[in-house]
Parts: structure tokens; sequence; C-alpha cells
């Protein structure tokens, strides 16, 4: 079965996701988790630390500039990581899908060298993260709150993170039962809400302090 741009969208809907095997692969696995991961987008946290980082504006965020170069540093092996998922099948699919509009990256720039991203899928209003690499410290993280800070504003309901990590769990990431993700996801995907292009610093800086220090369940 081709990897089509609609496929894809329709498999979203249904809250079903790809992967590939092993970056060489020409497979396809489908995966719908029985508890998936989610960020609320209401309730991120933002250690102190890390909004000095972003509020100091020393590297350089953007949107969608170098889509297929975010996907290649998500791809790339690193210790502890020496395959990846994103084949090549995966790569040109999720690059149709931004033809389209429903694919976007966050770029992080140190002036003119990408040292980390992330990108995902966009739906109404439902953003489902894929993949995010880091070439420097804290980069990937930069981005993370740079996205999050875009779909506050732009109205998004839903951030699915396929699964909830212990990295992502300093965020605020939780895992709901497939029945409560079903109800969220419709009642996403129908808004009529859009990708915000502008995740510039100066654009999101005060919604980003809004984020500061919101309390983590258990922490």
């Amino acid at each position: 079965m081709e990897l089509t741009p609609d496929l894809l969208i329709r498999a979203y809907r249904a809250g079903i996701f790809p992967m590939a095997p092993d970056r060489d692969s020409a497979e396809i696995d489908w995966y719908r988790p029985e508890m998936r991961g989610v960020i609320p987008l209401e309730a991120f946290h933002l250690p102190r630390r890390l909004e000095r980082v972003v509020l100091a504006g020393r590297l350089r965020v953007s949107s969608d500039e170098a889509f297929e170069d975010v996907m290649d540093g998500c791809a790339e092996a690193g210790p502890g990581r020496e395959t990846t998922w994103i084949s090549g099948s995966i790569r040109g699919a999720y690059k149709a899908l931004q033809t389209q509009g429903h694919a976007h990256s966050v770029e992080v720039w140190d002036g003119d060298s990408l040292v980390g991203g992330l990108y995902g899928v966009s739906l109404g209003g439902a953003f489902f993260g894929e993949s995010m690499f880091s070439r420097q410290a804290n980069t990937s993280k930069i981005a993370l709150v740079h996205l999050v800070a875009g779909l506050r504003q732009a109205g998004f309901m839903l951030l699915d993170t396929q699964w909830a990590t212990a990295h992502l769990a300093q965020f605020g990431a939780v895992e709901i039962d497939a029945l409560s993700y079903d109800r969220l996801l419709r009642r996403a995907v129908a808004l009529n809400v859009g990708w915000r292009g502008d995740v510039a610093l100066q654009a999101l800086a005060q919604e980003i302090r809004s984020m500061r220090e919101t309390p983590v369940e258990g922490s």
C-alpha cells in the first residue's frame, strides 16, 4: 500500500499513525496505542531555567523554513539511537503532506546552522507531534516551547505525542485511554483553526511567560 497524503490524513483522523521498522525498510507499521500520550496545552509546564533560555533569544526560531532538513535531523542516528523509523517512504509522504499544508516544522538556528527542531501534522485544532532532534543543548525543548505557544494562541485543543515518555513528562505530558483520546480527537479536528506560521520570539513572549511553572501532578 502506497503511503499517500490522503491515506495519512485518514489515518490521523482515526487516531492511527505510521512508523517504519527502521530507516532502510520499505515496510510501514501502523500504531494505535491503547494509552495515548498527550500534552494538555492549557497545562504545559515550562521550567524556569528553560524559560530563561527561550526568552534570551540567542537562537532564532522559525516555522516551515526547512521541513526536509528537520526530518533529516530527526532521522539521524546517535548515541543510544543507532537506527530510526523515518524511512525514505515516510520522508516522501510527509514532504507531500507538507506541500498540502498539513505537515509543519519548527526550526532552531544558531546563525545559519540548523541546531534543533521538530515536525508534525496539523488537522483542525489537533497537532500530532512526530519527532524532534537537538544538535545543541535544549534546542528541541526550545522548539517545543514555541510550538506549544503557537498552538495555544491559535486555539488548538490537542497536542498528541503518541506516547508519554519520561522526557515529555517534565512538560506535563500524560497518558489517556483510547476512548478519551477518540473523544478529544473528534472535537479537536472539527475546530476551524489554523497553523500559525509566526513562532518568532517577539510574537510569543507573552504566551511563553504565561506558561511559567505550571504545576505538574506529583511534582
